[in-house]
């Protein structure tokens, strides 16, 4: 229990400081697109460090500002609803594996939290679970703006959520397991003998249809319907303060976690090709021998990189595209994303029975 404990409060940590710092990363690309020199304004006793600090100058103002809550709306549950959203997303990351396994005093520590057999299915739960924050707020703030994008994100949730699961039956199919641990495991063999199993190898057509679908959890543009600022101003338009700052930070807490499942079910996780427990071995001959400690080093490295790759790639998509208009979206959901998932659902079936 206290084993549990304390790696939840490793992983959360680090889910949240770096979900923090996406703010920073998000300001900071959008402004080398645009030529401009982005947020750099906070220091610290004279020091900027290119405007680091400006996410914990932002956390501050946010959690200081005044907690206004309209005298018209149901008090409790608009209170209630941005904590709903960060809740369900902030539990997401129990299940994601950072790395194997860790000896310390030879005992074996599990670099994630839980491993439950049922892993996909439990963080896709989650997720739409989320939801209830966004069709709460719209609902309780008894405006009819809000109400509208409530309505948005719960027509949103329905047109992408089927094709985000259909995504996922192919990789189901290739690795048959719902563990991420397994996941994992089985994109460590080798293809030809040289090539990593990874997902993304057998499921290309699987990884595209779910990078477009988890984009749309997020919420971010250019599937940012539910906000729409320059239509509706959004389902959170009654908020301000901590509870909105909630709002915004869950959005980039779905960012980290789309690119945590982008790598573990499509790029191997924290497996580096031909990394093994006791070092490399490359197929064209060759071994390098490493102690375990540097090996399980290698992994969680390697596990942030490609997070941090995915993160700035959804990054660059929503400072690049246009929003789609609310007809376009549902459009795009059921006459295109669902469809192509069906796809590929039997294209996997008839290759996997050859």
């Amino acid at each position: 229990m206290i084993e549990a404990l304390i790696k939840f409060l490793c992983a959360i940590v680090w889910f949240l400081l770096l979900s923090l710092y996406l703010t920073w990363a998000e300001r900071k690309e959008s402004a080398v697109m645009q030529d401009r020199v982005g947020a750099n304004r906070a220091n610290f006793f004279g020091f900027r460090i290119l405007g680091l600090f400006q996410p914990l100058a932002d956390a501050i103002k946010m959690m200081t500002k005044e907690d206004f809550t309209p005298a018209f709306s149901k008090r409790f549950l608009h209170n209630l609803a941005p904590f709903l959203s960060f809740f369900f997303v902030a539990v997401t990351i129990s299940t994601i594996p950072f790395g194997s396994h860790l000896m310390i005093g030879g005992k074996e520590f599990r670099l994630q939290v839980i491993d439950l057999n049922v892993g996909i299915l439990f963080v896709l739960a989650l997720l739409a679970l989320s939801i209830y924050g966004v069709i709460l707020s719209g609902w309780v703030s008894n405006n009819r703006w809000t109400l509208l994008g409530g309505l948005r994100g719960s027509a949103q949730l329905i047109s992408y959520e089927v094709a985000l699961g259909l995504s996922l039956i192919g990789i189901i199919m290739v690795f048959p397991s719902l563990k991420f641990s397994e996941i994992v495991g089985f994109q460590s063999e080798l293809l030809f003998g040289w090539l990593p199993k990874w997902g993304v190898f057998l499921q290309p057509l699987g990884l595209i249809i779910f990078l477009m679908a988890a984009m749309a959890e997020s919420e971010r543009v250019p599937f940012d319907l539910p906000e729409g600022e320059s239509e509706i101003v959004g389902f959170f338009t009654e908020y301000g303060g901590l509870k909105y700052g909630l709002y915004m930070f869950t959005d980039f807490m779905k960012v980290l976690i789309i690119a945590c499942l982008l790598t573990t079910l499509f790029f191997g996780g924290y497996h580096v090709p031909w990394l093994y427990a006791d070092g490399f071995h490359f197929p064209w001959g060759g071994d390098w021998l490493l102690p375990h400690g540097i090996v399980v080093l290698f992994q969680v490295i390697m596990f942030n990189l490609k997070v941090f790759f995915f993160c700035w790639l959804q990054i660059l998509i929503r400072w690049t595209y246009p929003r789609f208009r609310y007809d376009q979206l549902m459009d795009f959901g059921w006459k295109f994303l669902i469809p192509l998932s069906l796809f590929n659902i039997a294209a996997t079936a008839v290759l996997m029975s050859l």
